[in-house]
């Protein structure tokens, strides 16, 4: 068994071949595709957050927004890049949304991958202390967040406050009971997955991932999912890890699949991020459900994962990205043991 959600980058342009053409467009189908998947049954609806682009950024009042609206899915994040965060004005924001969600936040973050600007986290007022980099400054930022979801006290009140305080030291608020053992890590090398897991946090594996080894991309994913709970187990934390990995899959089903997607053949596929890390991306999946089921059968990282994610094509509309998610749960989850 398997949770399966979708996962939408939230992307729009004005492009008359496009449903999405507006960043208001992006946002309330991103909601409407939450709500149908929810009556689907699907388990998530996830949101990929981008900045100084035409996809979705800040993303808690989306989050709140399709908490309000929907009661059972589990919503969340593949992922914020916390470079650009500050943690604690974060925590107060997950917080929020998580009491409108009713504790169903699933919050993926990470360090980040290359943006549309050049060192983007600087406009928004971060800079690495001398001798780190960017992504020593996003773990630093993600210790502080993990430490004060923990609600905590740590801030010494004021002797004469507007309003009456509690004793003690004064922790933010509003306070979420749970959101700390939702967060996820959306690690890129086996070396990040360890550091998530000895900090408590579930994994997000992604469709790239840093070339460690040169073997095929679902296999390097699944070797970085057993380091993780390897590495999990040896901190001892009591509960037991989730672990989601994404995939571009579309079982064809009708005429409309066939002309967009009847021609997707994909392979691995070997980029650079940065101009000089190595990194490996996943294929796509696209044919008949019974040979999509049969190709689906030997990627061992979906097998290792707990958690399935969905890459829609947000731009084809609510109504197609609802058909493709069904399809799915429909025609592939069940021959696969996942439904």
């Amino acid at each position: 068994m398997k949770k399966i959600g979708f996962l939408s980058f939230g992307h729009w342009t004005p492009s008359p071949h496009s449903q999405t053409r507006s960043a208001s467009d992006a946002l309330l189908q991103s909601i409407d595709l939450a709500v149908a998947a929810e009556e689907l049954g699907a388990d998530g609806a996830y949101f990929r957050v981008h900045h100084f682009a035409r996809q979705l950024a800040s993303p808690f009042p989306l989050l709140a927004a399709v908490g309000a609206r929907t009661s059972r899915i589990e919503i969340g994040t593949a992922v914020i890049d916390m470079r650009y965060e500050n943690p604690l004005y974060m925590a107060e924001d997950a917080g929020a949304a998580d009491l409108i969600a009713g504790g169903r936040l699933q919050l993926g973050i990470s360090r980040g991958s290359p943006e549309q600007v050049i060192d983007g986290w600087r406009y928004f007022g971060y800079a690495p202390p001398e001798g780190q980099s960017d992504a020593d400054m996003a773990r630093r930022h993600t210790e502080v967040f993990l430490d004060v979801l923990q609600g905590k006290g740590f801030a010494k009140p004021n002797p004469r406050p507007m309003f009456p305080n509690p004793p003690g030291l004064l922790r933010l608020e509003p306070h979420s009971e749970g959101l700390r053992e939702r967060i996820w890590w959306g690690a890129s090398t086996n070396a990040t997955a360890e550091w998530a897991a000895k900090l408590g946090m579930n994994l997000q594996s992604s469709t790239l991932k840093i070339d460690e080894s040169g073997k095929p991309f679902h296999i390097q994913q699944a070797e970085q999912i057993r380091l993780f709970r390897a590495a999990w187990k040896d901190a001892g934390h009591p509960r037991e890890p989730r672990v989601s990995v994404s995939r571009s899959i579309f079982a064809l089903v009708d005429d409309r699949d066939r002309m967009y997607f009847g021609r997707d053949e994909s392979e691995d596929q070997i980029g650079f991020l940065s101009g000089s890390e190595r990194a490996i991306f996943g294929r796509s999946y696209a044919d008949e459900p019974d040979k999509l089921i049969e190709q689906l059968k030997t990627d061992e990282a979906i097998a290792e994962a707990d958690t399935l994610l969905l890459t829609v094509p947000n731009q084809l509309g609510v109504d197609y990205n609802a058909h493709v998610i069904e399809a799915i749960l429909k025609h592939v989850a069940p021959a696969l043991g996942w439904r």
